[in-house]
């Protein structure tokens, strides 16, 4: 089995072997991943933090042994971004990277005030689909990376994210840190939002921004309108 390691700040994740092809989400600095075959310039892969699979250009993954990944020690960024020095040189990392660290890392506990601290640290962060850094993001990409930072795996899209946790009998029980859910006219989970207090919440939708949910779904206040129809709300933690 070989592995890699990302060795740019973020590697897009795409759909077939080509620059061109849809990028389905990113890769993050440090972040490891099982290679499973080559085409030319590019490696499918399959990442090893959420299992998600894609063609990266094999440039931006270095291959490295099992035997070498399992004595890595990494630490989680948990700065919203800044350039650190590395083996590589200076280099501009988002919060979520991964980075080798002398010590075992102790990450702030996923606690419904840490969740809340870091999800606004996001604020006014663009939407981009598939992103899943702070130079853009997208719904299922920004609830992923936030509970990452607390030590928490989410799947990569919103609809396997909803197959955890609990569901609410009320919205006006929710909490700081539960994820809340939207369905599309389908009924199809495509949405994502972290709840914050008193019902309102965060979530990527053209920027990083807080909107108020009521039984209905987001009410955007700049547009006037419910913009998302609630599905349910998810207790994590």
């Amino acid at each position: 089995m070989e592995k890699g390691i990302c060795i740019v700040s973020v590697a897009p994740l795409r759909a077939e072997s080509t620059h061109q092809s849809e990028m389905v989400s990113q890769i993050l600095f440090g972040e490891s991943v099982e290679i499973l075959e080559t085409n030319g310039s590019f490696s499918k892969v399959k990442t090893d933090f959420d299992q998600y699979e894609g063609w990266v250009d094999t440039k931006q993954i270095s291959r490295i042994s099992e035997e070498e990944l399992s004595k890595r020690r990494t630490q989680i960024c948990n700065e919203v971004f800044g350039i650190k020095d590395l083996p590589e040189g200076h280099t501009l990392l988002s919060i979520g990277s991964e980075i080798q660290g002398e010590n075992d890392q102790t990450l702030q506990a996923a606690t419904r005030e840490n969740i809340s601290h870091t999800a606004r640290l996001f604020l006014n962060v663009p939407y981009l689909w598939s992103g899943r850094s702070f130079f853009g993001i997208d719904c299922s990409g920004f609830s992923q990376l936030v509970y990452k930072v607390h030590g928490v795996s989410l799947p990569r899209n919103a609809c396997h994210q909803a197959e955890n946790g609990t569901v609410l009998d009320f919205i006006e029980e929710s909490e700081p840190g539960d994820l809340a859910f939207f369905e599309n006219e389908e009924g199809k989970i495509s949405h994502v939002g972290i709840m914050l207090e008193d019902q309102q919440i965060i979530h990527a939708y053209g920027k990083v921004r807080i909107d108020t949910l009521d039984s209905s779904g987001i009410f955007n206040k700049d547009l006037g309108k419910h913009t998302h129809r609630l599905r349910f709300v998810k207790r994590i933690l």
